[in-house]
């Protein structure tokens, strides 16, 4: 293949990527942006083995060491995905989100480590670029392994915090970053007549950087974890780029760069919504402490769903916050039916979308996609904050530290200064909730006690079927 077509396809391919992501930044056309940067892969991967001349190796004798083994490789991967995505629930995405993040950082990783045992070190800019492909690899790695434990509730189920955890990550940071150095300036017989330098340069920066992926991670607090999944997609992309450099693919190089900068423009979005800076996501643990009871605890008041219709039968503004306890019960759909029977009865029902609201960057608004619910009634906490205290009910499902108006009141609370939905305004709340138990960041919730704030316990699924039962009747 000349390389004009091969440059040509190249620059095809990131046609396919950059439309896509554009296509991403909304519901309706999602499938579509992911079908788009898909094309673009297959034509990347076609294209990349097409340079290489492996797909020339069919009847010669290197078949068993090239092509074919490239071939099982995709089909089992094709397998496993597409069981995989079949298989998962929605619950569930949030921890395959960062699993797949770990896997693209651990892609990059193991191509920077094939090209030191290939022995293609290169020139100065190449050997940066192959430690730096390590480096961010590796943290892009053990951090979304941490990430994934987390989310799923396997590991790290408690929080944990490392002493001097910013002095341990220097350290690990400069040990790391000087064998990036020894060896990429260093060679196996040099004038300070080090042996194998070039070796321990390898193995002691990777080390170093798997270890700084789990202890930048371990005491992140559970609030955090759609940020900080943003932010390791971010390093995922950043290590493949620098790996496209390493190996000189350009694709690689646009496709990378184009994956860290939305990533990381949206881990900035994300910091912005929770009113905290970058350099606090990462050094001081926001969201890891909990917060001190003070007084005899107030017990809130339950309410039966009878109860709850007859309230909501006579309303004329009602806001639906959803949260992670909507996508546990799966009552998206059930939503959208009372939505249904809202509007039909004659009230505006609008949805409030906090942008940290789940365990992943959009969770909400992927769930309620699936149900049909229309784009126009998605609306951000503050397009709807101004107006709540003109709203009858507002209905929290499974939502939890982001309507804690200890964001707002309480400046010891480990949340204070996070803008959150104002729903404690409301005339009334009802509160959809399992149990009375914290939210994913351990933090309690006054709002739950307030005199304005009924809860009603059980499946958030099957109270709110029950409510459309109860408007069918």
């Amino acid at each position: 293949m000349s390389d004009i077509l091969i440059k040509i396809l190249y620059m095809i391919s990131c046609i396919f990527f950059i439309r896509g992501i554009k296509l991403l930044g909304k519901t309706a056309t999602a499938k579509k942006g992911n079908l788009y940067s898909s094309v673009g892969m297959l034509i990347a991967v076609v294209t990349v083995l097409a340079e290489n001349k492996v797909l020339g190796s069919w009847n010669s004798q290197p078949l068993l060491n090239g092509y074919l083994w490239i071939a099982v490789a995709v089909l089992v991967g094709t397998i496993i995905g597409a069981i995989w995505a079949k298989r998962v629930q929605m619950t569930q995405m949030p921890e395959l989100v960062a699993l797949l993040n770990g896997f693209g950082g651990l892609s990059s990783f193991l191509v920077a480590i094939t090209q030191y045992i290939a022995e293609q070190k290169g020139d100065y800019f190449t050997s940066v670029s192959l430690g730096l492909t390590i480096a961010i690899g590796a943290v892009a790695f053990t951090g979304s392994l941490v990430a994934w434990g987390k989310l799923s509730g396997k590991l790290f189920k408690k929080n944990i915090a490392i002493p001097a955890k910013n002095a341990i990550n220097a350290l690990l940071c400069i040990v790391g970053l000087v064998s990036i150095f020894a060896y990429s300036f260093f060679t196996s017989s040099n004038s300070l007549g080090l042996e194998n330098i070039e070796f321990l340069g390898i193995v002691i920066s990777s080390a170093a950087f798997l270890i700084l992926g789990f202890t930048m991670v371990i005491p992140i607090g559970g609030g955090d974890m759609p940020v900080i999944i943003s932010f390791l997609n971010a390093l995922s992309g950043l290590a493949a780029a620098f790996a496209g450099f390493a190996i000189n693919n350009t694709v690689l190089v646009v496709s990378g760069c184009l994956v860290g900068a939305s990533g990381l423009i949206l881990t900035l979005i994300m910091c912005k919504a929770m009113n905290r800076t970058f350099t606090s996501l990462l050094f001081k643990s926001f969201g890891a402490t909990k917060k001190k009871n003070s007084g005899p605890a107030k017990e809130p008041k339950a309410l039966s769903v009878e109860d709850a219709y007859m309230i909501l039968e006579a309303a004329k503004n009602v806001v639906i916050v959803p949260g992670y306890g909507m996508a546990v019960a799966q009552a998206q759909h059930a939503v959208k039916e009372l939505c249904d029977k809202l509007e039909a009865n004659g009230a505006e029902v609008n949805f409030a979308i906090h942008p940290v609201a789940g365990r992943m960057p959009g969770h909400m608004n992927v769930l309620l996609a699936e149900a049909n619910v229309p784009y126009e009634q998605l609306k951000t906490s503050d397009e709807l904050n101004p107006q709540m205290k003109n709203v009858d009910v507002a209905i929290i499902i499974g939502a939890n530290d982001v309507v804690n108006p200890d964001a707002i009141n309480d400046e010891s609370s480990p949340l204070y200064g996070m803008p959150i939905v104002n729903a404690f305004e409301a005339r009334t709340v009802f509160v959809l909730k399992r149990g009375k138990g914290t939210g994913f960041s351990g933090v309690e919730n006054p709002l739950f006690t307030n005199d304005n704030t009924v809860m009603i316990y059980g499946d958030a699924k099957q109270t709110i079927t029950q409510l459309v039962a109860e408007f069918e009747n």
